[in-house]
């Protein structure tokens, strides 16, 4: 049985948070999203532990403290370090995708140009982890 998650989206490009929450609303699913616009930002609302993420969807480059600077800060945390965390970047980049999983990445998702392609991804990303026996619980 599939559970509505707490996801903490942290992108600094206010179009992608749109097609983000037009996605989640498109598909009908009742995950609660908190929008942070870079690392820093996410830092602080994670300090303040109102809501704890189920998962943390991120965004490798941003302005103040990028994707890769955020989750070794993350990492080093004895509680939320747990989170899952997934990169959806547009950054192909092999050293990239090397880097974030040193670091300890859950995912790394490439962002599709389409439309389309993008919203059957996120479908496919919330569906797996709305399924899965998240440590978090």
């Amino acid at each position: 049985m599939s559970k509505a998650l707490n996801i903490l989206l942290i992108e600094d490009d206010a179009i992608e948070v749109m097609k983000f929450n037009r996605v989640v609303k498109t598909l009908n699913l009742n995950h609660k999203i908190i929008e942070a616009n870079n690392g820093e930002e996410a830092l602080e609302i994670l300090r303040i532990k109102e809501v704890i993420p189920d998962i943390i969807l991120l965004d490798l480059n941003m302005p103040k403290l990028n994707g890769l600077d955020f989750l070794r800060i993350l990492k080093n945390d004895e509680i939320l370090k747990f989170i899952p965390s997934i990169m959806l970047t547009t950054s192909s980049n092999h050293k990239d995708l090397l880097e974030c999983y040193k670091v300890g990445i859950a995912g790394y998702l490439l962002k599709p140009l389409k439309y389309d392609d993008y919203m059957e991804r996120i479908k496919k990303l919330l569906d797996y982890w709305s399924i899965n026996e998240l440590i978090s619980q």
